[in-house]
Parts: structure tokens; C-alpha cells; sequence
């Protein structure tokens, strides 16, 4: 059975996510974040509890990176993994982050999706925030290769430790849309996304409606002004078998 998380209250967040969340050496650019994408509601969600070891995959300028760091707490870990085109994204953003070791529970590396360098049994959770949809996507022009996507998702199992999690977060498209709107909407049809994760070896273990947008226009681009930052996005949490 599936289950759907109910509304957090702020008594339902733990200490650690909280003290993150609050921690003074955050910048102002992400506490303006912070209202877009609540993240003690979806850390809560996803159980980031101190000392674990987890790995931000394609997360682009660290955000969550750094949250997560925060909460897992010097006991734990949090290794930011993006590839040449998500690093070039990052820019300016990783340099003031890392700098002057203000993050020590994280650190950052650029690979190429062929060799994710995760390891075997090594991660606790594996996060993709907005991101798994570019596995579906190709520019090459714009220096964004194709992706073998079925070899990308072995990687993320074989990395976890057996009961780990892999938390998705992603812009939803129209439902039968298969992986086509990644390619021009960078969207994903959230039924898709279940069957292709849980193909994977991947059990789907319960979801979070605290980024559902009903109104959304699902014909967009999520970089449209109409719906940027407002999309429909669904959250899925599933464990490895």
C-alpha cells in the first residue's frame, strides 16, 4: 500500500531539520527559496535524520545540498553530483557555497552520467529535485547529450544501501504523456515516472501532495512566467528492495 503523507505542522519537524533550516550562515538568496519549496516540510518528508550519508544528484547550485548537509550533521554526509552541463548551470552558485569549507558535511563532484561514481551500498537516500525528467531530454547544440536512462537508474539502485531511498521530485505533464514532454516542456507524466523507477528494482513507498497545483497548465513550460515556480509537482519516496 502506498501511502499519502498528511499536512506537517511545525511540531512535526524534528530538531535537526529545523536547526538547518534556521541555520544563521544561510544565505538570503536561499531563505527566499525556502517559501517557494518549504524544505523542513519535505525533508520532514523524506526522513533526513542525523548522520546520514546522502547524494544530491543533479543538484545543480547546492540548495537542497546544503540543507541537507545541515541536518545530517557532522556525523553524516551529503555529496553534490553533478554532471558537466548541470555544473556549468551552477556557476557562480557553487563557488560561494563551498568556499572557506562553510559546508563541511558536503562537498561536490562533476561526472558524466555514464560513471555516476556512487559506488556500491553506499548512500542511506538519493535525492533528484526537478531533475529526473532530464534524463528524457536532449540538446546536444546546447551541450546536453542523451542519457542512457536505464543505465542511469541502475547506477542510483546498485548505490543504495539495501531499505535506502530514492526521493523524486518533478514537474508533472498531462497524464498518458510518457517521458515526451521532457523534451520540450521539461515535464514528466507522473505515471510514467512510477512505472519506469519501479522498474528499476524501486518500490514506490508513499507520496507528498505539498507541491500539487491543480490549476497548473500542464501544456506550459515550466519556464514560462505563467506557471514558473507554480507548477504541478509530485513527490515521490521509494525504497530500495
Amino acid at each position: 500500500m502506498i501511502l499519502i503523507s498528511a499536512p506537517l505542522q511545525a511540531a512535526d519537524v524534528p530538531a535537526n531539520i529545523t536547526a538547518a533550516v534556521a541555520a544563521a550562515e544561510r544565505s538570503d538568496k536561499d531563505r527566499e527559496r525556502d517559501a517557494r519549496d518549504r524544505p523542513a516540510e519535505l525533508m520532514t518528508f523524506a526522513g533526513i535524520t542525523s548522520g546520514m550519508k546522502i547524494a544530491d544528484v543533479f543538484g545543480g547550485g547546492g540548495y537542497w545540498t546544503e540543507l541537507m548537509a545541515r541536518a545530517v550533521g557532522p556525523e553524516g554526509h551529503v555529496q553534490l553530483v553533478n554532471n558537466s552541463p548541470y555544473f556549468a548551470c551552477a556557476g557562480k552558485d557553487l563557488t560561494s557555497r563551498f568556499e572557506g569549507n562553510r559546508v563541511p558535511s558536503a562537498d561536490q563532484i562533476t561526472v558524466e552520467t555514464c560513471n555516476l561514481k556512487l559506488g556500491s551500498e553506499t548512500y542511506d537516500m538519493l535525492v533528484i529535485f526537478m531533475s529526473y525528467h532530464d534524463l528524457y531530454y536532449v540538446d546536444e547544440k546546447d551541450g546536453w547529450p542523451a542519457i542512457n536512462a536505464s543505465g542511469f537508474l541502475d547506477q542510483l539502485y546498485a548505490a543504495l544501501k539495501p531499505g535506502g531511498h530514492l526521493l523524486i521530485v518533478d514537474h508533472a505533464a498531462a497524464a498518458g504523456s510518457g517521458n515526451t514532454a521532457a523534451q520540450n516542456l521539461h515535464r514528466i507524466d507522473e505515471a510514467f515516472a512510477k512505472k519506469d523507477i519501479a522498474s528499476h528494482g524501486f518500490e514506490l513507498e508513499k507520496t507528498w501532495d505539498g507541491y500539487r497545483n491543480p490549476g497548473d497548465d500542464l501544456t506550459k513550460l515550466v519556464f514560462d512566467p505563467a506557471v514558473r515556480g507554480k507548477t504541478d509537482r509530485f513527490t515521490h519516496l521509494y525504497r530500495k528492495r
